[in-house]
């Protein structure tokens, strides 16, 4: 099977070209910097090119038979079923994955497309009694039109599928903007999945450009009429206010300070099993990733002694080796930026009982003692850091879990399922995990946040409501009766 070739092209209206952007862009491995590909990067007229052609191949495609649209659907599920290797080898070089991290990825990506593919063949209409004699209701589910798709770093190949199969499956045309540093494993790749497997011509366009270039262009352009955003609260609450002016849909999925409670009757081993996973996958770069760990006080030393135990037997160091766990960060910036944060937290007085060491992109897990306070449990780490706070009773670990802007994930150890439901309930997070850790996505489960967390649901019925609108059309078969 030949590789997949031009991944450091433009994909728009069905040719892979160059950008007619001002700029190029390196993209380059994070772990040791080689330059795996160069783009020339696309400009304003690239991103209406690739809106025009969306449009026109939409119209087409939203009368394709609905077992047509989920038979493609399920080709390209295939086609990344068949390529696995390829993929993870990608996903391992361009963002620092480690091999369980990017076969996790795959299997999200393979089992998002099953369930999309489902998608045209739950289309149909509703008829719904009237009020008046003689009317028939008829509501009818439709595509929106047009989606334009922003995805992240972390999880690069899902976090735009997960956007971009319901919303082609449902008789939608798209337009992907991936981050420039994973330009290949988020957004190229599927352009060559979505072609091999027989999507219509200028339906799927994939456009790699530099938004100090484009703007607002991608945002702001007439044609979408719906905006997923996965990425930072900060740049999401710019995207929806660009949304509200223009009277647009949009689904944003922004950042988490997620905590684990651990209750007083939880089984600790099983605790830190989770808290090592639930933080560390990913080397802590995942919205769902645990932020803070609140332990009850009777219990606190011993947790503190079994997790740092358990972090010190984490392999550290260069992705491309199977046993490797914790990778390099995405990048220089963010290494500092984490370095900065902890070196705050201490002067706010956390205590740092697990020292990391840091060489290039590579960083080894940290983990403090502090309070809600310091600045690495105020604020969102995106890196292997963790901050463990103590508790007195149930009452104070709720309060200081929900005591965060953020509302996305978090997880309750107790002794009892029923009793860690008790206190899941009471979190103001759009998903909590009992007996479990954070960081949890299946196609199936409305997966999205509260608060500063974001707004819409991804996964199963609720991705096909997000991803589709509703026409209610009535017929009067009486002479209708009127008041005048």
């Amino acid at each position: 099977m030949k590789p997949f070739d031009n991944l450091n092209k433009q994909y728009i209206a069905g040719e892979w070209r160059d950008g007619t952007g001002q700029s190029r862009y390196q993209d380059t491995n994070p772990y040791n910097g080689e330059m795996l590909a160069e783009f020339k990067m696309a400009g304003v007229k690239d991103i209406h090119r690739a809106y025009e052609s969306a449009k026109n191949a939409q119209k087409e495609w939203e009368h394709v038979n609905p077992f047509e649209r989920s038979t493609i659907i399920e080709n390209a599920a295939r086609i990344i079923m068949d390529r696995r290797k390829e993929l993870v080898k990608l996903l391992i070089e361009e963002t620092g994955s480690s091999h369980i991290k990017a076969n996790v990825e795959i299997d999200f990506c393979i089992a998002i497309m099953r369930e999309a593919a489902s998608f045209p063949l739950r289309m149909g209409g509703q008829m719904i009694p009237s009020l008046i004699p003689g009317k028939e209701n008829r509501v009818y589910r439709k595509p929106i039109g047009v989606v334009g798709v922003i995805s992240p770093f972390n999880f690069p190949m899902y976090l735009s599928m997960r956007s971009v199969a319901p919303a082609l499956a449902v008789g939608n045309g798209v337009v992907l903007k991936p981050d420039e540093q994973t330009a290949m494993s988020g957004g190229t790749v599927l352009g060559k999945i979505f072609e091999e497997a027989g999507v219509p011509q200028g339906l799927f366009n994939v456009v790699i450009a530099d938004i100090e270039e484009i703007g607002d262009a991608f945002v702001d352009h007439p044609i979408p009429r719906m905006i997923s955003f996965t990425g930072s609260t900060e740049v999401g609450r710019y995207i929806g206010e660009l949304c509200g002016k223009n009277i647009k849909r949009v689904a944003l999925e922004l950042g988490g300070n997620n905590a684990m409670i651990v209750l007083e009757d939880a089984d600790i081993d099983r605790a830190v099993n989770a808290a090592a996973f639930g933080k560390f996958m990913h080397n802590g770069q995942i919205c769902m990733a645990i932020n803070r760990i609140i332990v009850h006080r009777q219990r606190f030393h011993e947790f503190v002694e079994a997790f740092t135990k358990k972090a010190k037997t984490i392999k550290v160091g260069d992705p491309r080796e199977e046993d490797t766990l914790i990778g390099p960060l995405i990048n220089q910036k963010a290494v500092e930026r984490i370095l900065k944060t902890i070196e705050k937290a201490r002067k706010q007085g956390a205590k740092v009982v697990l020292e990391g060491k840091v060489d290039g992109n590579v960083m080894s897990p940290f983990i403090l003692i502090g309070t809600n306070e310091v600045a690495t449990a105020k604020n969102e780490m995106f890196g292997p850091v963790v901050t463990i706070i103590p508790f007195d009773d149930e009452e104070e670990a709720i309060q200081l879990a929900n005591d965060t802007k953020y509302g996305l994930s978090g997880s309750v150890h107790a002794g009892s399922v029923e009793k860690g439901v008790e206190v899941a309930k009471k979190l103001e997070t759009g998903m909590v995990h009992v007996n479990d850790q954070s960081v949890n996505d299946e196609p199936l489960i409305a997966f999205g946040g509260e608060k500063d967390s974001g707004l819409g649901r991804f996964g199963g019925v609720w991705s096909l409501e997000e991803f589709t609108t509703t026409q209610w059309i009535s017929t009067q078969s009486l002479p209708r009766e009127y008041p005048f």
